[in-house]
């Protein structure tokens, strides 16, 4: 029996596709957990560390299956607070005891209240088995699960709180509970904590709710979205902007191949309107973030999509030619005032596989800039109506 099958037989109130949406596999291997659930409308981050197993996100990502190259190391991962529905460590040798329990710490973070996290090893990687019984049980998280496969691999289920009680009662508050001026919005560059992140709130001091099941999610209001009028009426015109725009423009007149593509990134995502756009066509979107822009990650996850942090004046942390298309908005002018076009082309070059596109929607002044980069990298551009740029990546490479 596959371990999704035995995750839902032992905790019925886990529905794939319905309550749980947006999940994250850690030390994912080749994403063969991730690749499964995309069946059940389960969209898996796949995230492998950065040292021995990089061929493992190029394979997973070759496969058409959303993977990141990270760890869980000194810094916080690049995920908003609340983010991901279920979490899943399988075999794990990971020792989420480690430093005062900082790297569990950090999945309890990234984790949202009433979500799981599925945890499995063998009885060889147990060895630290009583200080997560400690550590888990500090953290107010309770065990809905434990059971043990034909093979001696052990799996046990937890939940975290859905709402701060349980931390009140504590005997000790060890770990401690986060200082509410402490809590970063953005995760880059941020070390990890040793204290538990507080449980969101709303206006009334509620626990923000789960959101509504899928599919029903990704057009409802965002839970973590503030109610002000402004705000709601911004996100709905965006919605409706990137509706018209894919399925009248892109989709129809820009001169893309799209059954080519497979694995989109959206460099710079905003509330994730144009992946919600594409939800119905067997495509997914990276859903990029930058940190020098608005916040609107958690807003993205609440909608069942997936997304990280970034600076594009740095390197992003995937292999080279694994995605299919790079997609932007009105992204360039704010960067060029921050570090070299020059640099973020060749980056877009290292990324986009041989065949794959950009696709860019920008005033004709960045459209040109960016024309000439490419040119220099022997990209086939075309420009449409003077404001979308469509550039093809060619087999070209440098000679030594």
């Amino acid at each position: 029996m596959l371990l999704w099958d035995i995750v839902y037989q032992t905790v019925p109130i886990i529905h794939w596709g319905r309550q749980i949406r947006v999940a994250l596999d850690v030390g994912c291997g080749v994403a063969s957990f991730g690749g499964y659930l995309l069946d059940k409308q389960v969209l898996t981050m796949s995230m492998a560390p950065k040292d021995e197993h990089e061929a493992q996100i190029q394979f997973a990502l070759e496969r058409g299956i959303p993977a990141i190259l990270s760890v869980i190391g000194t810094q916080q991962l690049v995920f908003p607070d609340n983010a991901f529905d279920l979490i899943h460590c399988a075999r794990c040798r990971v020792h989420w005891d480690a430093d005062g329990g900082k790297p569990l710490l950090e999945l309890n973070r990234v984790l949202r209240p009433g979500g799981f996290f599925v945890w499995s090893a063998t009885p060889v990687y147990r060895d630290n088995q009583r200080a997560m019984v400690a550590l888990t049980e500090s953290m107010c998280w309770k065990v809905v699960a434990k059971t043990m496969d034909s093979t001696g691999i052990g799996m046990v289920i937890y939940q975290k709180p859905e709402n701060p009680s349980c931390y009140e009662k504590r005997p000790q508050n060890n770990p401690p509970l986060c200082d509410q001026n402490d809590q970063h919005s953005v995760s880059w560059y941020t070390p990890l904590r040793g204290c538990i992140s507080r449980l969101p709130l709303d206006k009334e001091g509620k626990v923000i709710k789960w959101p509504v099941t899928w599919p029903y999610r990704l057009s409802r209001l965002p839970v973590s979205m503030p109610s002000e009028l402004g705000v709601v009426e911004q996100y709905n015109a965006d919605n409706r902007r990137w509706t018209a725009l894919v399925s009248d423009t892109y989709l129809m007149k820009l001169n893309i191949s799209w059954p080519s593509v497979r694995n989109i990134m959206d460099m710079n995502a905003g509330y994730g309107g144009f992946a919600a756009a594409l939800i119905d066509l067997p495509y997914w979107v990276m859903n990029v973030v930058p940190v020098h822009e608005e916040d609107t990650l958690n807003i993205i996850y609440d909608r069942g999509l997936i997304g990280v942090y970034h600076d594009w004046c740095e390197s992003f942390n995937t292999y080279p030619r694994t995605y299919d298309l790079l997609h932007s908005s009105f992204l360039f002018k704010r960067l060029s005032e921050r570090c070299d076009l020059i640099d973020v082309g060749v980056e877009i070059d290292r990324i986009v596989r041989p065949g794959g596109y950009l696709l860019v929607f920008d005033t004709i002044e960045m459209i040109n800039k960016l024309t000439a980069i490419l040119k220099s990298l022997h990209w086939s551009v075309k420009i449409h109506q003077a404001q979308y740029l469509v550039a093809q990546k060619d087999l070209w490479r440098p000679t030594s």
